[in-house]
């Protein structure tokens, strides 16, 4: 199965990650948030997998920016959603579907695991 992996090209996190795939001889499909955006399914999904705070990523420019409303909405899911398609570099990356689930952000350890 070819990995669908999602994340924003220049983000470090995503160099690595593709880096390490590129590496163990795995095959994916790239979708960059910023020309292709975010699907309202996917994301929902994503959240109802792993979690809001998990999908969320809080430590970004874009997140700290909110007004404490929107971030207040952001911990709502489904408030979540709308917000992380609207400004998808707030979703954690990169975010890898694989046969067996997904993964969120980059730890390979854990990316050992479930895709070698």
């Amino acid at each position: 199965m070819t990995l669908q992996f999602y994340g924003i090209p220049n983000c470090d996190t995503v160099k690595k990650a593709r880096k390490w795939l590129d590496e163990n001889g795995l095959a994916y499909v790239f979708h960059d948030y910023k020309k292709e955006g975010a699907d309202e399914a996917k994301v929902a999904a994503w959240i109802a997998d792993k979690g809001v705070d998990t999908v969320l990523n809080k430590r970004g420019t874009t997140y700290r920016k909110l007004s404490d409303q929107e971030k207040a909405d952001a911990a709502d899911s489904h408030k979540a959603v709308t917000l992380l398609v609207q400004h998808p570099s707030m979703i954690k990356r990169p975010v890898v579907e694989h046969q067996n689930g997904i993964l969120v952000g980059f730890k390979e350890d854990e990316w050992s695991a479930s895709l070698l």
